[in-house]
């Protein structure tokens, strides 16, 4: 029996040739459909991951929520004037009232507030970490991200938030600038 082309069944299996080999043949602009469809869902997907979450959308630090007092804006205006432009391996230093940051590519900023408001928190029984040799007082912690300190020995207060991978520079820089430029003061504890 023949299928028209001249070849029987047995010619055909003879050239390696089956019935199965015949399947359905897709046009190419359906192949083209095909290919082009995830391609564009995955640039789609890298571009909204790119602009979603870039570093202007990373969340604030703890201490810009801090409460300041009026009183110490002088103090703390003279303070921000001492403080470098540059603290270990963060740089760009920019001023916002009493908020300084400066930066790093790959990381969150090295957040200083000064004249914040005494921890509420504070308590004779606290821990206290003493650096260069100024009292600390941790206030936040936030896994992956960093912790916020407030300096509670020298006035006016002044809060910093250190940034996971940040090292010790930053505060030990700013702990020898609080202890040369600010008033030490006895420990509050709001009694």
């Amino acid at each position: 029996m023949s299928d028209g082309t001249g070849n029987t069944p047995t010619e055909k299996a003879q050239d390696g040739q089956t019935a199965a080999d015949e399947g359905p043949r897709f046009s190419p602009a359906m192949i083209a459909t095909l290919v082009a469809v995830p391609v564009m869902v995955i640039a789609g997907f890298i571009t909204y991951a790119a602009l979603h979450f870039s570093a202007d959308d990373t969340p604030p630090s703890p201490v810009e929520s801090y409460t300041t007092t009026a009183a110490d804006a002088a103090r703390c205006a003279e303070f921000i004037k001492k403080l470098p432009d540059e603290l270990g391996d963060f740089e760009g230093k920019s001023v916002d009232g009493t908020t300084v940051r400066w930066t790093r590519a790959d990381s969150d900023p090295v957040v200083v507030r000064c004249g914040v408001e005494r921890p509420h928190e504070l308590a004779p029984t606290s821990s206290l970490q003493v650096i260069n040799p100024v009292q600390w007082f941790i206030t936040d912690t936030i896994e992956g991200r960093g912790q916020a300190y407030v300096s509670v020995d020298h006035r006016p207060y002044v809060a910093v938030w250190v940034p996971a991978g940040a090292g010790n520079a930053p505060i030990t820089d700013v702990s020898a600038l609080i202890e040369k430029n600010l008033q030490r003061a006895p420990l509050d504890f709001g009694r």
